[in-house]
């Protein structure tokens, strides 16, 4: 779905308006009213009083009612525009409603003969200059001389009216086209969660089972590899004290596995495994000196390990061969908030020398079990519910520990048929990965096209109204 470009001829007024427009300032076209917080005893969210609105209750156009107040100083009314002056949100815009408004929050009252959503969308363009422009504390303050001084044009009512109506409807029809691409793009993630779920159920290709009887061959059963995989892990045991044997899973409640199948656990399936170095904020660099240092942001819930805004720290010689990472490990991200941690990633490209820190743990497959079709199991609805009944979790925090991870069941597949179903699972999200690409680049698309409606409304006819030839275009 494409968002389609902004014509030329959008929303721009006639040539023989335009001689009709003024330069001025919000000044001259409005009246502040600048807000003032009522006693925090005095306010309620049991809808006692009077609507109190602050910056945090803007939204997308008009304020969300949240708190009430049975004192209010500064009111707002229908009618105005309110702007956020104070905060991180300042130049902020909704339309206003009747309330009380607090010092985050300026109600812009238009005077007589200016239509209010005229303001309304001329100052849109507006908000991050204001943001930018903020100053007088920590926090940044718009001040009412600040407002004052943003120059503006006017034009006669029936023209602003005109306006407004033509920005209206090419905003309802944008809103519509990126409510589709949205839609889309909830089903895509739809798409990949299914695709997973298919991949671990043994639904997504021709089981080795199937293909085995089809072909009248043998073949090595998940139950046989796995098998094999102990035998080798007791055999090469080259550890201090006696062997112990890898935790086994508790398949109690579990659904059934395709032909040639079996359940083993992570521990089973892993050696090597390790929780990384700790290196806290003031050891960590973005000027590269050191080793490359990934941390828990740097694994995605897509299964991938990325560098992006990867930090270094110093290590030892020591330190660096025992937390080294190779292609093909996992990291799964064993302390995070309750909605991230055991996010998990495959390792397939680092920056040379890469550690990894104490929220992650290194998890080495074992020969005969490939590392992409771990990693997408661990990344599936089906693994995470498992894992949520085995997670710590306090107010903010949430953690998965070594001995409930290994128990934790995987489904294992022959091998042959672990690789057909990694190649189709990698086809399948390329096109989905594709696909979502091309969405987002048009939800980009849509917001420029959104700044171009009203640049034509209102910068475009700046040119016409001071002297510009109509038609030229006008850079802003």
């Amino acid at each position: 779905m494409k968002v389609e470009e902004a014509s030329a001829s959008y929303v721009v007024p006639h040539a023989s308006d335009v001689f009709d427009w003024q330069q001025t300032t919000l000044g001259e076209m409005a009246d502040f009213e600048m807000g003032q917080a009522p006693p925090g005893s005095e306010c309620n969210k049991e809808r006692i009083g009077t609507v109190f609105v602050k910056a945090g209750e803007f939204a997308s156009l008009y304020p969300v009612e949240v708190e009430w107040t049975t004192k209010p100083l500064k009111y707002g009314k229908k009618g105005d525009v309110f702007i956020c002056v104070v905060g991180a949100t300042a130049g902020k815009l909704n339309l206003g409603i009747d309330c009380a408004i607090g010092r985050s929050v300026a109600a812009i009252r238009p005077r007589k003969g200016i239509d209010t959503k005229f303001i309304y969308y001329q100052l849109q363009p507006w908000v991050l200059k204001l943001r930018a422009s903020s100053s007088g504390s920590a926090q940044g303050v718009i001040s009412k001389a600040q407002l004052s001084e943003i120059p503006l044009l006017v034009a006669p009512l029936d023209q602003q009216k005109r306006i407004v109506a033509e920005i209206e409807k090419q905003f309802s029809r944008l809103d519509e086209a990126v409510a589709n691409l949205k839609r889309v793009k909830a089903n895509l993630k739809h798409y990949k969660a299914a695709v997973l779920k298919a991949a671990v159920e043994g639904r997504l290709v021709e089981t080795e089972a199937e293909r085995a009887r089809r072909e009248g061959r043998s073949y090595e059963t998940g139950a046989q590899l796995l098998q094999r995989i102990l035998e080798t892990r007791r055999n090469q045991w080259q550890g201090k004290g006696k062997y112990k044997e890898p935790a086994t899973p508790d398949t109690t409640n579990l659904p059934e596995l395709p032909v040639g199948w079996v359940w083993a656990s992570v521990d089973q399936l892993t050696s090597g495994s390790l929780i990384g170095l700790d290196r806290g904020r003031d050891q960590q660099n973005s000027e590269g000196i050191g080793v490359p240092y990934v941390k828990m942001n740097n694994v995605t819930m897509n299964g991938d390990v990325t560098s992006d805004d990867i930090v270094h720290v110093a290590a030892s010689d020591d330190e660096k061969q025992r937390f080294n990472l190779k292609i093909d490990d996992l990291l799964f991200n064993t302390r995070n908030s309750k909605e991230l941690v055991g996010k998990v990633g495959i390792v397939r490209s680092l920056p040379k020398d890469a550690i990894y820190n104490n929220n992650l743990m290194r998890l080495r497959l074992i020969d005969g079990v490939i590392p992409s079709f771990i990693c997408s199991q661990m990344c599936s609805d089906g693994f995470r519910r498992r894992m949520e009944l085995v997670k710590k979790a306090t107010t903010n925090v949430a953690a998965v520990y070594a001995k409930d991870l290994f128990p934790l069941p995987l489904a294992l597949p022959p091998v042959v048929e672990q690789n057909y179903i990694v190649a189709e699972v990698e086809r399948c999200l390329s096109l989905a990965n594709e696909t979502d690409a091309q969405i987002n680049a048009n939800l980009r698309r849509a917001e420029r096209l959104r700044s171009a409606i009203l640049g034509n409304a209102f910068f475009g006819s700046l040119g016409y109204a001071t002297g510009e030839t109509p038609g030229e275009t006008r850079s802003h």
